[in-house]
């Protein structure tokens, strides 16, 4: 529920900040990490801020204090298909 809600005031305009949201430039422009806390699990949400739409790249479970390799290397490919440059 408090995903959606953040997402819902990205859409609408409102930037996020910590505690909430932080920029991943290392995915690229305009992306940033929406961070989810529920009963048992952290999450985290990498999105971008399109001038149409928030685009998703990636929801998973936080194990680690830095973001997996694999998951920074899937966000970019997605990203990459979701334009057309990959």
């Amino acid at each position: 529920m408090e995903a959606g809600y953040l997402l819902r005031l990205v859409q609408l305009g409102h930037p996020l900040s910590m505690p909430h949201s932080r920029p991943m430039p290392v995915v690229g422009q305009r992306c940033h990490e929406l961070r989810i806390k529920d009963k048992h699990n952290e999450w985290r949400i990498v999105y971008r801020v399109d001038k149409d739409a928030i685009v998703i790249a990636e929801v998973f479970g936080k194990t680690t204090r830095t973001t997996p390799a694999h998951v920074l290397v899937d966000c970019k490919r997605r990203l990459g298909l979701y334009d057309g440059t990959k």
